[in-house]
């Protein structure tokens, strides 16, 4: 376990731009700090394919013309989807095993469609974008806000790490690591982990008798937003699984979250509790944050694991070293 020991300010706004850093001698920090792509809404996810970038902006995926080796895209985009802004904004995006589709988590707009579920339309769900036809559709849906999506590479089956609802209290109901079934719905606003009715909400019985229930939980509020595949052997002691970028709780009585944790797979299935991997970002008497972790990925160099912290402002750098 590695822990942190430096203090961080407060999140700011959205700088709507996105910055590209190089490890240009391969040493495992970055040399140079670019302004790669500007005038964006609240950029999240990023894909890059061949001569193509895509931009998960909080109102849609936008395509950029790219150019292996370029710092600076300066070309107006192409809006592959338009997605309505507001509420749980985060878009991640994540491209297919076969480079051929796009898919994109969008959140809901609120707690448990308390305005409505006609603002709640295209929402709480899981886009599927056809790169070659231009079209879009819905994957899965009744996720309240799905943020980190992987690819679990030995079945080939999407996952995603699910923020849920709150209002019932520190543990219930848990957010949640789950695989993605194509048409799959996961219960949101109407119930919660399966088939567990919220008497908050107006119900749907016939919603809530098709609800599918999550593969694993993670405890309430921890806010898990990144999620990537660890191979096996990318950190002594740690097998293949996920590893997830807990952003923190913040509406409970016990604080949680506020790390990197990794699970465990086998067969393709979560296989054993979670373990740190990197901690700290919390101080013992829970009235300091020095970090908040959102988005992970796998290292280029196929040995290290990448993980933002958009508390403290740095890209952590996790290797076996």
């Amino acid at each position: 376990m590695i822990t942190t020991m430096r203090r961080a300010d407060a999140m700011g706004v959205s700088a709507n731009r996105i910055t590209l850093l190089r490890d240009k001698d391969g040493d495992g920090v970055a040399e140079t700090r670019e302004l790669f792509l500007e005038n964006q809404s609240q950029p999240f996810g990023m894909a890059l394919m061949d001569d193509t970038f895509y931009v998960g902006n909080t109102d849609g995926v936008v395509a950029f013309p790219y150019t292996p080796g370029t710092s600076r895209i300066a070309a107006p985009g192409r809006k592959l989807v338009t997605f309505k802004p507001a509420g749980h904004w985060t878009r991640s995006l994540l491209l297919s095993p076969d480079r051929r589709k796009l898919y994109a988590g969008v959140g809901s707009l609120t707690n448990i469609a308390e305005q409505g579920m006609e603002v709640e339309e295209g929402r709480a769900a899981i886009y599927e974008l056809d790169l070659a036809s231009g079209s879009s559709r819905i994957f899965a849906s009744g996720l309240r806000n799905a943020v980190g999506l992987a690819w679990e590479p030995t079945t080939g089956v999407l996952w995603t790490v699910v923020n849920e609802r709150d209002g019932l209290g520190d543990e219930t109901p848990p957010d949640y690591l789950t695989s993605v079934r194509d048409g799959g719905f996961y219960g949101w606003p109407y119930c919660y982990w399966g088939q567990t009715v919220d008497d908050r909400v107006p119900q749907d019985p016939a919603m809530v008798a098709k609800a599918i229930t999550p593969d694993y939980a993670l405890g309430g509020h921890t806010a898990s937003l990144g999620l990537c595949w660890v191979p096996a052997g990318t950190l002594p002691g740690f097998p293949e699984g996920m590893a997830i970028g807990q952003h923190g709780s913040w509406n409970r009585s016990k604080l949680s979250g506020y790390k990197l944790v990794h699970i465990p797979f086998a067969n393709g299935q979560p296989a054993g509790p979670p373990r740190d991997i990197l901690s700290g970002f919390l101080s013992a008497d829970e009235k300091e944050s020095y970090g908040r972790p959102v988005g992970v990925t796998f290292g280029h160099d196929r040995r290290s694991l990448l993980m933002a912290d958009d508390v403290g402002n740095v890209v952590w750098r996790v290797t076996a070293e």
